[in-house]
């Protein structure tokens, strides 16, 4: 392939790529059924009661030693601490990851497919040392366990 052809190649998918940007930019390819999703009333919430309320109707669950969370019990970074929830169950619906003492608790719910295993791996922002809270809806009930994590260095403005 000569030189010259390769600059158009590269050139026809630069235009690509920048129109494509653009066109996201100005919110026109922006994922609407993603968007539509999110629950804005349990993501901005102030507190975990008010954050379970709005993401599952409840705000109480009942604790289970099926769920795992693996966590570091001391962060040297809050603004990055990984976290993994696993469970057995059967039916799992989704997991919820709180971060109790953080200003706005709710970090993360992840929605499961049928068939799925209760597994997530994820890295999370805590402000301050404080409960690891996870919440599993499974076969239509809340199921919740807790690990304490110490944070060092806060991550949400700290």
């Amino acid at each position: 392939m000569s030189t010259d052809m390769k600059r158009r190649i590269f050139l026809k998918g630069s235009m690509a790529a920048s129109a494509l940007g653009v066109a996201v930019g100005a919110g026109l390819l922006a994922p609407k059924s993603v968007l539509a999703a999110w629950n804005k009333e349990a993501f901005t919430a102030k507190d975990t009661p008010t954050a379970m309320n709005s993401l599952f109707g409840a705000d109480q669950a009942e604790e289970s030693g099926d769920i795992k969370i693996k966590a570091p019990d001391i962060a040297e970074n809050g603004a990055v601490v990984p976290i993994t929830v696993s469970t057995g169950m059967a039916g799992v619906e989704s997991i919820a990851i709180i971060a109790s003492n953080n200003p706005v608790p709710l970090v993360a719910n992840f929605g499961m497919g049928e068939g799925s295993s209760g597994f997530v791996s994820t890295r999370i922002k805590m402000g301050k040392s404080g409960d690891v809270v996870a919440v599993v809806k499974a076969g239509g009930k809340l199921y919740t366990a807790k690990k304490g994590v110490k944070v060092t260095i806060g991550g949400c403005g700290g």
